[in-house]
Formats: structure tokens, sequence, C-alpha cells
């Protein structure tokens, strides 16, 4: 492995190693988020598109902002027709693989991880929609969706693309919780979307911390690290990614997906270019 440094100071990396998390505040300017943001209004547009087709809708709203259209989308639809659609995206639109292929996001997880770093297959696109059940998510590890892959640290960097505020359902956090063990969960039952889950008595007595950030500001923690997020409340979407990022000699989980190789000192002639991503190889074809 490569030797590490990265963008993080060595505060930031004290605060990381000793809290389990670290609040990275506008790491991504509106450049950043613009090809992100193309990919959610095509997938929207195309959402739209199905939904009038099937007379669910009689206004596609294409002159909604990006905040809105999604949620009025859905305004006077089911929870299920919603879920139709999933609670996670994962679709390979190019505007995401720039995204997990920006050079301020490997930066600083260089700084955890080294310079060998693996775009780990479990990234989701999340639209949470007002008064749907799914977007409230439970207290979770993300290791229990890969509980027997050896990947470890898996590391989680969650950025919103709007503001994530307490009323619309920002991220909440158990710091110093990342040296757990495994901890044993259930699949809930309340959303009926399967999330994992864990029983309140395995929380432990650690003060949670609320998350509020900026659009485009960043949140990076692995993936024993406790959190979850509450119900949106406002009138708007909240967009969110988790984008996960792993040394390149962990598992690279294709049960989930292909992965592709982000950056390599040693090998920079096999990373990833676009057009292997879409065709879902994880290096680039030589």
């Amino acid at each position: 492995m490569s030797t590490i440094q990265g963008s993080l100071s060595k505060e930031q990396l004290e605060q990381y190693n000793t809290e389990g998390y670290i609040v990275l505040p506008n790491l991504l300017n509106e450049e950043d988020m613009r090809h992100p943001k193309e990919a959610m209004m095509a997938k929207v547009s195309q959402i739209a598109d199905e939904l009038y087709r099937d007379g669910l809708i009689a206004d596609k709203l294409e002159h909604l902002p990006f905040p809105n259209r999604l949620a009025e989308l859905f305004k006077h639809l089911t929870e299920a027709e919603f879920l139709k659609y999933g609670r996670s995206w994962r679709d390979r639109i190019p505007g995401y693989f720039t995204l997990m292929s920006n050079p301020k996001i490997l930066d600083a997880v260089e700084s955890l991880i080294g310079g060998e770093i693996f775009a780990n297959p479990v990234y989701n696109v999340r639209p949470k929609v007002p008064n749907v059940a799914a977007g409230a998510v439970p207290w979770h590890q993300d290791k229990s969706y890969w509980p027997d892959a050896n990947s470890n640290p898996v590391i989680t960097v969650w950025i919103p693309l709007v503001d994530a505020t307490e009323l619309n359902g920002c991220l909440h956090i158990k710091p110093r919780t990342h040296r757990k063990k495994l901890l044993e969960w259930h699949q809930e039952t309340h959303t009926g979307t399967g999330y994992t889950a864990l029983r309140d008595d395995q929380l432990g007595k650690t003060k949670t911390v609320v998350l509020p950030v900026e659009a485009g500001s960043a949140i990076l923690f692995n993936d024993r690290c406790l959190h979850m997020s509450t119900p949106n409340r406002s009138q708007e979407v909240r967009w969110s990614v988790d984008l996960r990022y792993q040394p390149t000699d962990q598992d690279p989980m294709p049960q989930h997906g292909a992965g592709f190789l982000a950056r390599s000192y040693i090998h920079p002639g096999r990373v990833a270019a676009l057009e292997d991503w879409m065709a879902e190889r994880p290096e680039r074809e030589q």
C-alpha cells in the first residue's frame, strides 16, 4: 500500500480516529455537484414519464426546481408507488461516476486508507421524500449489509446535495462506536424495505450527535460506526449520496455489483475510466 498522504490535517485525522467520524464542511462546490444533480434530475424525468404514462399524474411538473419536483410528483401518491423505484438508487449514470472519482473526495479518503483506493459497489443515491416511511433509516452499522466480507475499513462518504437539516432528516451518529464489533442486527419492518436495524439496548449510553450540514459538505465514517437518519418533515426532497471506499487489498464484494479502481499510485494505468464503469469493469480495459 502506498504512503498515506491526502488532504486531511493532523487535527482532522485525530478527530476521525478518536470520534469515528469527521465533517468536512463545503468539500464540494456547485460545479462539483452539477453532474450528479443532472443525473438525479434525469432519473426524476424518467420517473415522471412513467407516472404520466400510467395515468398516475396529469402533469410532469417539469418547471419545478431540483429540491421540489420529486416530492411534488409523489405528493398525492402512495408509499408503495414511490417504493416501486426503490428506497435508494444505484443507476449507472455518468454523473455519479464523476462524483465518485472527484479528487477532493479521493484526497480525503487517501488520508484514511492510503492511495490504493477501490470504490465499493455499494453506493446509494437517496431521495428522501416527505411523508414516506422509508426515508427514516434506523440505527445500524453499514457492515451489517456485508457481514461476511473481509473489508475493514470501508469508509462511507455521506454528501447531501441540498442542505441537510433536522427538519428534512439529517444524519445522526454515535461517536466512538467505530471500534465496536459487528452487532447482532435484525430486519426492521416499519418501512417495508428491510433496512437492517439495532435494538435500543444495543446503542449504549454514548450521546447522539446530530449533524446538520450544508450542501456539498461530507461526513466520513467507517462501516462499524452507529448511525441513523430521521424522517423528512419538510416539503422538499433531502437529496444525498453515500459513497464507499476501501483499500484495494480488501474484498471487492462482487456479490453487490461492480466497484472500480478509483486511484492507484502503484498501477495508475489500471484506474477505471467512465467507459469501464459504465461497462461494469473494475479496471481500465487494457
